[in-house]
């Protein structure tokens, strides 16, 4: 009753004949593409001020986001202990209404 039962097992019919391996034709490889011209536009270059206002940047970019993140956790933190406190106080008054 519980033994799995199987289908009969097909098996492939064996060619008559067997196919013999015959290469590909060579083709030689395509002539390698040039190089791309140098660009006319100027490249970017970091003078030590700007590289001291990118870093000042970033610096209060990272400040930003930690404050953002920190008072988010802190709401949360405060939400979750306001929402215990209650639930104290409501199972504290069933349970004094249950002695009455």
């Amino acid at each position: 009753m519980f033994t799995p039962k199987y289908p009969p097992q097909v098996t492939a019919p064996v060619p008559a004949t067997t196919t013999v391996y015959t290469p590909a034709p060579y083709v030689p490889a395509p002539a390698p593409v040039p190089p791309a011209p140098p660009s006319a536009r100027p490249t970017v270059q970091l003078t030590p001020g700007s590289a001291l206002a990118l870093v000042a940047g970033g610096s209060a970019a990272v400040l930003v986001v930690g404050a953002v993140l920190v008072s988010m956790l802190l709401a949360v933190a405060v939400t979750a202990a306001s929402v215990a406190v209650c639930a104290v106080v409501i199972r504290s008054i069933l349970l004094k209404g249950n002695r009455a």
